[in-house]
C-alpha cells in the first residue's frame, strides 16, 4: 500500500487511507464558524509606526503592549466587549496610546510606573456599574496615554 505524497509520480495510482479524525475536524470546524469565541489575549509589538484598532473588534481579556516610538489607538466606541475587565500590560518607550472611550468605561493606571510620561484621563471616578474596566500595569518611559471621548 502506498501513501499519497506531494512528489507522487504521474500516472501511477496510489491508494489512500481515510483519516479517522476527518469527521471530528469537520464537526469542530462548523462549531467554530457558527459561534465567535472571544480572544483571551492579544499582543501589540511595534518599533516605529502606527497600530489602530477601531470599528467592531473583539476586546480580549488581556493585551500585551510592547512599543517603541509608535502610536497606538484603541477605539472602544463600537468594540465588542467580551469581559468586564481588560488588563493591559504596557512597556512603552517614546510612544503614544490613544484610548477612544465612552461613558461607562473606567481606566485604572495605578499599576503603571511613569518616567517622564503624561496621563490625560477623563474617567477619574470608579463607578460600580461600569461596562468595562481597563487596568494598566507596566512601565512608561517618555510616553503618553490619552483618553478621548467621541
Amino acid at each position: 500500500m502506498s501513501w499519497p505524497s506531494a512528489f507522487a509520480t504521474p500516472g501511477v495510482a496510489s491508494t489512500t487511507r481515510p483519516s479517522p479524525v476527518t469527521g471530528a475536524i469537520a464537526s469542530s470546524t462548523s462549531v467554530i464558524s457558527s459561534s465567535v469565541a472571544p480572544a483571551v489575549s492579544a499582543r501589540v509589538m511595534l518599533h516605529g509606526g502606527k497600530h489602530v484598532r477601531e470599528g467592531r473588534w473583539l476586546v480580549p481579556a488581556r493585551i500585551a503592549l510592547r512599543t517603541r516610538e509608535c502610536r497606538v489607538t484603541l477605539d472602544f466606541s463600537d468594540a465588542v466587549i467580551t469581559s468586564r475587565t481588560l488588563h493591559i500590560d504596557a512597556d512603552m518607550v517614546h510612544g503614544k496610546l490613544l484610548i477612544v472611550s465612552s461613558p461607562g468605561i473606567v481606566i485604572d493606571t495605578d499599576g503603571l510606573t511613569c518616567t517622564y510620561s503624561k496621563l490625560k484621563l477623563h474617567s477619574k471616578d470608579d463607578t460600580a456599574d461600569s461596562r468595562l474596566r481597563v487596568e494598566f500595569a507596566g512601565t512608561l518611559l517618555h510616553a503618553k496615554i490619552i483618553e478621548k471621548r467621541p
